[in-house]
């Protein structure tokens, strides 16, 4: 009996070293898997890189090609664009990047110094043809590092997409064609828009001197604005001004108004927030257009540059303007991003092709640059998908971002570019 008992003991602590044993190796089993899976992962994660196409060579689409080359997960990058080099780069309008831009195309190789422009509180001034034609000379300079072919004077087909050899079909095309584009609707992808208000009122004008220089300008504002239209019936009363500050209180009361563009092709903005007084109620449902006119015309002498000729009878020709106010409106795709099953291709929808405003203020290529903050992620994401799981998770943070970037521009875009 006591030779029993002494075995018991013994019995338990080989038992107990076996257990422990056990959980020993299956630990050692388990944390070697995990190292090497991480290992094999994060390999495949380095390695993976795909092929992408960018239809439109506008700033949109030449600073997503940008976003593509830093994401270094784009094997073979090819950027297309129906007009040519010299038309690309002749545009004389003016854009102008406000600092969140700006912070956003540093980091990619934009050099502000080495740009003709000018810098007026944060913000940077340039002609688009000067913007494009560096940002081309960038994506040169990176041929060295990618695989990239830019396609200028060369217009996107479904029948160039056919012919491309299997092993270049894009796994991803980002689609910058502008508003009138038709890349989208070639790639099967709805053209229905969202349109929603942004709770505004506003008019344009533009006026050409050929006389004048051709040179990035600041932009000039105005606010608290109130016109005298009591020869045309319309007085200012203390309840329309009280309307003008009650409909939107984070809003400057009265109209807001901008002098942008170079000497030579200068435009002006006037807007207001939404609101019910006679003044905005009768200026929107005019129907003599001679008033507007006046109006630009009154208020462009008032607050032009100090070295730029005044608008007078005789150059009055030159100014063309809205007939009347009308509602500021939003419109943004339904679909901004979607996926092509049967080629296995992801469609990124960017800048005016996304969203566009019937407004315009100014604010350049902002809107659309807005827009790519989120596109080295969908690269990446798209890149290093396992399965079609993956895809759509990135498709969906894609989308999710470019809803942001409508809702954001409804609630304070007009504010950032007009109101303040």
């Amino acid at each position: 009996m006591e030779g029993q008992g002494n075995s018991l003991p013994g019995t338990e602590s080989q038992q107990v070293d076996l257990l422990f044993n056990t959980a020993l190796s299956t630990l050692l089993a388990v944390t070697v898997y995990v190292v090497v899976k991480i290992s094999v992962d994060r390999l495949r994660q380095w390695r993976s890189k795909m092929t992408l196409l960018i239809v439109g060579a506008g700033p949109v689409g030449l600073t997503a090609a940008l976003v593509a080359v830093r994401s270094h997960k784009v094997l073979k990058l090819t950027v297309m664009d129906s007009r040519a080099r010299a038309a690309l780069l002749c545009r004389p309008q003016q854009i102008a990047l406000d600092p969140r831009s700006v912070q956003f195309l540093l980091p990619l190789g934009v050099d502000f110094d080495n740009i003709e422009g000018c810098w007026h509180n944060d913000h940077f001034y340039t002609k688009i043809g000067v913007f494009q034609e560096h940002l081309l000379s960038i994506l040169e300079q990176k041929k060295q590092i990618i695989d990239m072919n830019i396609l200028l004077g060369t217009k996107f087909t479904d029948e160039y997409l056919r012919k491309l050899p299997a092993a270049d079909w894009p796994k991803v095309i980002v689609v910058a064609d502008g508003s009138c584009g038709e890349t989208s609707s070639l790639l099967g992808i709805t053209s229905d828009y969202f349109v929603e208000s942004c709770n505004a009122y506003g008019a344009n004008a533009a006026l050409e001197r050929l006389d004048q220089r051709q040179v990035p300008t600041p932009e000039i504002r105005a606010h608290n604005l109130y016109f005298d239209l009591s020869a045309y019936g319309v007085g200012i009363s203390a309840s329309d001004t009280e309307s003008l500050n009650t409909q939107q209180p984070a809003m400057k009361s009265g109209f807001h108004l901008k002098i942008y563009g170079t000497f030579r092709n200068r435009y002006i903005a006037l807007a207001c927030p939404a609101s019910d007084s006679k003044v905005v109620r009768f200026l929107c449902h005019t129907t003599n257009s001679l008033i507007m006119k006046n109006i630009f015309h009154q208020s462009f002498n008032a607050y032009k540059a100090d070295i730029e000729p005044r608008v007078n009878d005789l150059t009055l020709h030159h100014l063309q303007c809205s007939r009347k106010l009308c509602e500021v409106m939003l419109s943004h795709r339904r679909a901004t991003a979607a996926y092509i099953e049967g080629d296995d291709i992801v469609v990124a929808i960017e800048g005016e092709a996304a969203r566009v405003l019937n407004f315009d203020t100014g604010c350049g290529v902002n809107l659309g640059l807005r827009g790519l903050e989120s596109s080295e992620e969908l690269f990446y994401k798209v890149a290093t998908a396992i399965d079609q799981t993956d895809i759509f998770d990135a498709l969906s943070d894609k989308i999710k971002h470019s809803k942001h970037v409508a809702e954001e521009f409804r609630h304070r875009g007009l504010h950032d570019a007009m109101f303040k």
